[in-house]
Order: C-alpha cells, then sequence, then structure tokens
C-alpha cells in the first residue's frame, strides 16, 4: 500500500525545468492524500503564467502512477497561499542564494 511518504520521496524527482531544484523544496506542494489507488495532490507554481506547468503536472502523473499501487493522480494547481520563496526548504535557498 502507498503512503503519502512514498509519494513525497517520488515528487522530490520532479522538476520546474526553469529551476533545478525539485518541486518540494520549492515549496511547490501544499497537499498530498492517499486515498487507496489514488493520489490527490495540491500544488502550486513560482508564477500563474507559468509556460512549464502542463509539463510539470504530466510528469507527476507518470512518475507517480509508477509507484506499485496507484492507479490514479489528480493534480490540481492552487492559488491560495500565493507562493512566495519562504516557502522554500533551507537547502533549495541556499542554492539559489537566498
Amino acid at each position: 500500500m502507498v503512503d503519502k511518504e512514498d509519494v513525497m520521496k517520488v515528487l522530490k524527482n520532479c522538476y520546474d525545468p526553469e529551476i533545478p531544484i525539485n518541486i518540494v523544496d520549492l515549496g511547490l506542494i501544499y497537499d498530498v492524500k492517499v486515498k487507496g489507488s489514488k493520489v490527490d495532490i495540491k500544488m502550486t507554481l513560482t508564477a500563474p503564467g507559468c509556460p512549464m506547468s502542463g509539463m510539470i503536472i504530466e510528469d507527476i502523473k507518470q512518475k507517480i502512477k509508477k509507484i506499485k499501487s496507484v492507479k490514479e493522480v489528480d493534480v490540481k494547481l492552487v492559488w491560495s497561499p500565493p507562493w512566495s520563496p519562504k516557502r522554500m526548504s533551507a537547502s533549495a535557498k541556499a542554492q539559489l542564494g537566498f
């Protein structure tokens, strides 16, 4: 059975192609819920007009579906609360010079 920790590990392998830091450390993941074989993810982007949004979401879905027992992945983009650099992990801030 899959759990949130399994999903978070996989999400650390997903990147915004424009920023060399994974989406978890960037603070883009707001919530992950696992309900049986379904994974629901709430996330945001660094900017509402991000041209890579479709590519990022598709990458997430493909990687999460590779987890044994995951049948369905729903990724919902949310804009509240808005993303800011304060959401980044300490290591991500250090990498970007914050």
